[in-house]
């Protein structure tokens, strides 16, 4: 919403003259702000988790996956970063690779990107063959004794290359996820928040028929304060809260954060951002092409929204 946006700045510095607490005191603004954010989401999201950084909420995102499942094992894309977090090293290609290596329960799937993968635009089914390199590596899985909590992915690959995932995707991974016994988790740290233009968030892009298990929100979701977000079923929350583990946050929604991600979601309404962003990235996306037509060195040009990518080759 841009820097120090006046209204966000004014609505942390009111709240800030009233009350900061810890969550254990409650206070209006964490319903009213889980109430605004469940507006934005499928109907079956709707239980919330308030953190302070993306990572922290992948990390609580792995644990509600590990103790609604009674898995352990995670399915992550080639090239993933989910989170600087001990556990979330384990499931970013992007960095253990240049660290200790691979876990036993990591499994790393092939990118669903049609320009430079395994299965491209001439492919006659990118989408099921890239949804099938899923399937076997949970039937490669399940024949060790080992049992899938979750496949975790950014809904638009960013570290891998700003890819935007074939639409229905998606929805064919999460069939053979479910059946695996696991659940989908929708990581939309950079993505969220109307970036990619013509929806809310950036999972939508597959198709309204497609509904995470689990979303997490980070970076954008305070404008540069520290707040973030995980979103689930009734369900998952459930089987997370019947351990009489409660899960507690010093920092976590408390009522300046709060009055941040609620004054973000009327500035973003307001000043009407998501058709801002379609807009800006149509013409961005336009230019580059056109620069594609006269550089050979540009590939590709792909994008939705104020997330591109352009693609150098040789």
């Amino acid at each position: 919403v841009g820097h120090c946006h006046p209204d966000i700045v004014k609505a942390a510095h009111e709240q800030n003259q009233l009350l900061n607490t810890n969550s254990r005191y409650l206070h209006d603004n964490l319903v009213d702000y889980a109430d605004r954010l469940s507006r934005t989401l499928p109907e079956k999201l709707s239980s919330f988790y308030f953190l302070n950084s993306g990572s922290e909420a992948n990390d609580l995102a792995l644990r509600l996956a590990r103790q609604y499942t009674k898995h352990e094992d995670v399915i992550v894309l080639d090239h993933a970063y989910h989170g600087h977090l001990t556990s979330l090293i384990d499931i970013s290609p992007y960095k253990f690779r240049n660290l200790e290596g691979q876990k036993e329960w990591v499994h790393v799937a092939p990118v669903p990107d049609t320009y430079r993968g395994l299965y491209r635009e001439d492919h006659e089914d990118s989408v099921t063959a890239y949804a099938n390199e899923v399937k076997t590596i949970i039937e490669q899985a399940h024949k060790r004794g080992r049992k899938i909590a979750a496949f975790f992915v950014e809904s638009l690959p960013s570290v891998g290359g700003q890819i935007i995932p074939p639409a229905g995707y998606f929805q064919k991974v999460a069939e053979h996820v479910h059946k695996a016994g696991g659940v989908f988790i929708a990581d939309e740290i950079q993505v969220g928040f109307g970036r990619v233009g013509k929806h809310f968030w950036a999972f939508q892009l597959q198709g309204e028929d497609f509904i995470p298990d689990i979303v997490t929100m980070g970076k954008p979701i305070g404008n540069g304060h520290p707040i973030a977000c995980v979103a689930t079923t009734k369900e998952i929350a459930e089987a997370f809260a019947a351990t009489g583990v409660e899960y507690f946050n010093t920092f976590g929604g408390n009522p300046v954060s709060c009055a941040v991600g609620l004054s973000v979601l009327d500035v973003i309404e307001k000043e009407n951002l998501q058709a801002h962003a379609t807009e800006v990235g149509n013409f961005l996306m336009k230019l580059l092409k056109e620069q594609k037509m006269k550089h050979p060195i540009i590939g590709d040009v792909r994008g939705s929204g104020l997330f591109i990518g352009v693609d150098l080759i040789k």
